[in-house]
């Protein structure tokens, strides 16, 4: 039987008024006899942070791959914009992703490629997402300077630093203009200041353009900072959801062991 505790019944009732840009719904997927998720559940709703934390092998990345496609799920649905992605045909999903934006934990820029190659890259293949009178050039330039960088144009990612590379990855992911921005650990492998700046750099960009972002972390201090709800995914399942104050005053031991310092 599922368990699942959602906090703070008066919340719920607003939410009940918020456009959901992005909803799964009883999402099952196992690898042999390992039940990786087991009927997970969420909303991400337009405007806001949504973090989910987990332990290691707990289904954040399964679940962050079954909803971009690169992995199939066993059962259950997701709803992009109301549309349910798996009775999509292949060229309407290549046109709906467009609007999610994704930052790998690694960063995964071309390495091969300048900072300005890999930025005009997403824009040669979504190029009908902009006006004909648009150029490429100060796109690239604006996304940069959004994350502070315009000056790394012409450099190659091995002349950056891990954070450095952080950003310019976060400029390729905003260039589409992406609806929903899903982030892998955005501060994983970086030092405690440098992780700092991202979170910082995340929460400012998510106000200025009004982005509905889904943050993967297992960065407490992140999750404190970043997030206006949070879920925690325990046993392959949405366990309990809530502000990060109302989790942190939650007596269950399983989400207790989360906030331990």
């Amino acid at each position: 039987m599922k368990t699942q505790t959602n906090i703070g019944d008066k919340r719920s009732d607003d939410q009940s008024n918020r456009e959901v840009v992005l909803e799964i719904k009883n999402l099952y997927k196992s690898f042999g006899d390992n039940k990786v998720l087991n009927g997970f559940d969420m909303k991400l709703f337009k405007g806001e942070n949504l973090v989910i934390m987990g332990k290691s092998g707990s289904g954040k990345s399964v679940m962050i791959k079954c909803l971009i496609g690169l992995m199939q799920a066993d059962s259950g649905d997701i709803f992009l914009m109301e549309k349910n992605l798996s009775k999509m045909g292949q060229n309407e999903l290549n046109t709906i992703r467009a609007d999610i934006g994704f930052l790998f934990q690694g960063s995964a820029l071309y390495d091969s490629m300048t900072v300005r190659e890999n930025l005009e890259f997403p824009l040669r293949r979504h190029r009908n997402r902009f006006a004909e009178n648009e150029n490429t050039e100060q796109l690239v330039i604006d996304a940069l300077e959004d994350v502070g960088l315009a000056h790394t144009l012409d450099l190659m990612p091995a002349e950056l630093s891990g954070g450095m590379k952080r950003r310019v990855a976060l400029a390729r992911t905003l260039i589409l203009r992406p609806k929903i921005i899903l982030y892998d650990e955005p501060t994983t492998g970086l030092d405690p200041i440098t992780a700092k700046e991202i979170i910082l750099l995340i929460e400012k960009l998510q106000k200025k353009f009004n982005t509905s972002s889904l943050i993967i972390t297992h960065d407490v201090d992140c999750a404190r900072v970043i997030s206006d709800r949070m879920i925690l995914l325990i046993d392959g399942l949405n366990y309990v959801e809530g502000t990060f104050d109302e989790l942190v005053a939650n007596n269950d031991p399983k989400v207790k062991a989360f906030f331990k310092q």
